[in-house]
């Protein structure tokens, strides 16, 4: 038989146990303070000195997207080709937009996109932005260098990575979901970061992968400004409830957000970029913002 005593240390390392496996699990931030592809509005876009100045100012999240090269490597890219607003091509060969399209990443390998520089060249949306030469990182380089990083935080970052496909160019630009969303997770998973990622969408199809396949991994909704059905109506045709809905800000209201509470659902709007509306949606109850210049914050 189990004596009084026996049961008292049983009960304290069952307790201690608790406390560790909660220490190793960190919290999703009170409020989540994402900078949109790193801080877009001060640094070439999904950069790896972007998302160190986005952990420099203080970003609980870093909000990146990803893409699929020829040799099946994740790459940090907000397009699957290379955007003329941000691209210095081989000889210092300025894009033009009619063209940008035929610089298919998915019809390059790594090593061919590390020939173009994404961040020489002036923005003409965020003039702002600090010019230096830079390529598009693959998503475990960048993740490797966040995490060394932002050891000199108190608390760990946080990765917001977004799947970039769409039905119209599947095995054109980018494979088909499940290929795409198995290669992402693969990194994921190689980096042990699984408990401080959120993937997001709005190719829903990738994210009902995710919920299948992957069931512990955080998804999170993407909401384009035009959508205006009803909450219920997008819920239904993602087929499940997410951990978070993001919708662009225009859309927040106050029922949404208390709709979506109800629901345990967090509200984290895109993309903010004046301080009166940061100001604005904070007290109307978001539970997090995606700013292109999170020194707003």
């Amino acid at each position: 038989m189990i004596r009084a005593r026996e049961l008292v240390v049983i009960g304290f390392l069952f307790l201690l146990a608790c406390h560790v496996s909660k220490k190793a699990d960190p919290m999703f931030p009170l409020f989540d303070k994402e900078g949109h592809r790193g801080c877009r509005g001060l640094m070439p876009e999904n950069t790896i000195p972007a998302m160190h100045r986005g952990i420099d100012i203080g970003v609980t999240t870093l909000e990146m997207d990803v893409v699929i090269t020829k040799d099946k490597q994740v790459l940090v890219s907000h397009e699957p080709f290379f955007n003329h607003e941000i691209t210095t091509a081989p000889g210092n060969k300025y894009l033009d937009e009619k063209e940008e399209r035929k610089f298919n990443i998915y019809q390059m390998t790594f090593a061919e996109t590390q020939q173009y520089d994404v961040g020489l060249k002036p923005h003409p949306r965020f003039p702002g932005q600090q010019k230096m030469k830079v390529t598009k990182p693959l998503l475990k380089d960048l993740i490797d260098s966040a995490e060394v990083y932002s050891k000199k935080r108190s608390t760990p970052v946080f990765y917001n990575i977004e799947t970039k496909s769409q039905p119209e160019t599947d095995n054109i630009f980018h494979p088909a979901p499940e290929e795409f969303v198995d290669l992402l997770i693969n990194v994921i998973n190689s980096e042990a970061i699984m408990n401080r990622v959120i993937i997001q969408s709005f190719d829903f199809r990738t994210l009902q992968l995710i919920q299948r396949k992957y069931p512990r991994f955080k998804i999170a909704a993407l909401v384009e400004e035009y959508d205006k059905r009803p909450f219920e109506e997008q819920m239904k045709r993602l087929g499940f409830l997410p951990a978070v809905y993001s919708p662009a800000y225009s859309l927040i209201t106050p029922e949404v957000i208390k709709e979506c509470h109800s629901r345990n659902i967090k509200v984290i709007p895109w993309t903010v970029n004046d301080k009166e509306n940061i100001r604005r949606l904070k007290e109307m109850g978001v539970d997090g913002i995606i700013s292109d210049f999170p020194n707003l914050f």
